[in-house]
């Protein structure tokens, strides 16, 4: 079974003095992998400028746009076609325990293929011990669950008491966050015990009453050894599947922002944002 998604993105920037001059970059786009198919893809301003196509670090499309105009408002628009492949997540993965699972996650091989996403960054570092421990008489796969639900249960999802860069440890003394606060805590968590784990952007289907961004969402990726990348969303306590759209991958939120830029200008600015997310099963 597939399913039809439709998703619409708008963003509107306010400038309180004209802007002298601004670059802004937009990763968005819904990626084309193996659980889902971008249809189309149509990318539109208010002031009709030029919008060029780039390809991120990472190798995900973004665009770029660069007026040449002194601008105080800006309105953005995005609309995505996609079908989302329905799949069964537990069908990719091995319920029997095996001490070689273990084995392969040290080894060297598998280390420096990985290199990337085990490196810890500023947003993904703790200075503090966690209540949390890995029990390597499961499963890697059962442990990575238990650790979306000790997150889950743990924390209160509650907005506006962080920001892109709070502190892990404040996140800990304070048990309140968004998505991409307990997005960092699983990948800290998973990468001390030497798990490759990488931070997602994506959109999220939220008509089954899951929290996520007003925005955008942000989940995990890790890479089990033989079985390779499983999405887990601690904020809900759910297996990334068909309810997650992947826009893109870094080894946290400032390898792929939705929406950065530089605009030259005095005075206050604000961004508003909105995202709507529609599916419908596909007729067979």
């Amino acid at each position: 079974m597939n399913l039809d998604y439709k998703i619409r993105y708008i963003a509107k920037n306010t400038y309180e003095n004209k802007t002298d001059g601004a670059l802004w970059q937009f990763l968005i786009i819904p990626e084309n992998n193996y659980s889902q198919q971008l249809i189309s893809d149509e990318f539109i301003n208010s002031l009709n400028i030029p919008v060029e196509n780039s390809i991120n670090g990472y190798g995900f499309r973004t665009y770029r746009i660069r007026p040449r105009q002194s601008i105080e408002e800006i309105v953005f628009t995005a609309d995505f076609k996609i079908i989302k492949k329905v799949e069964n997540i537990f069908e990719r993965v091995s319920h029997e325990y095996s001490k070689d699972e273990y084995t392969n996650l040290r080894s060297l091989e598998f280390r420096a293929e990985n290199d990337v996403f085990l490196r810890f960054t500023n947003l993904t570092s703790l200075h503090q011990k966690v209540d949390f421990e890995f029990d390597e008489s499961i499963t890697l796969f059962e442990n990575l669950q238990n650790l979306n639900s000790w997150i889950k249960n743990e924390f209160t999802f509650k907005t506006n008491v962080t920001d892109i860069d709070t502190d892990l440890n404040h996140i800990l003394e304070i048990k309140q966050g968004v998505c991409q606060d307990f997005t960092h805590l699983f990948i800290a968590i998973a990468k001390q015990f030497g798990i490759p784990s990488r931070y997602v952007s994506g959109y999220l289907h939220q008509g089954n009453g899951y929290f996520g961004d007003s925005q955008m969402h942000a989940w995990v990726e890790c890479h089990i050894p033989d079985t390779g990348w499983i999405g887990f969303d601690p904020t809900n306590n759910l297996l990334a599947a068909e309810d997650h759209i992947k826009v893109a991958h870094g080894k946290d939120y400032s390898d792929c922002p939705p929406l950065k830029g530089v605009v030259y200008s005095s005075g206050k600015n604000e961004t508003e944002y909105s995202v709507q997310v529609s599916a419908q099963q596909q007729q067979q």
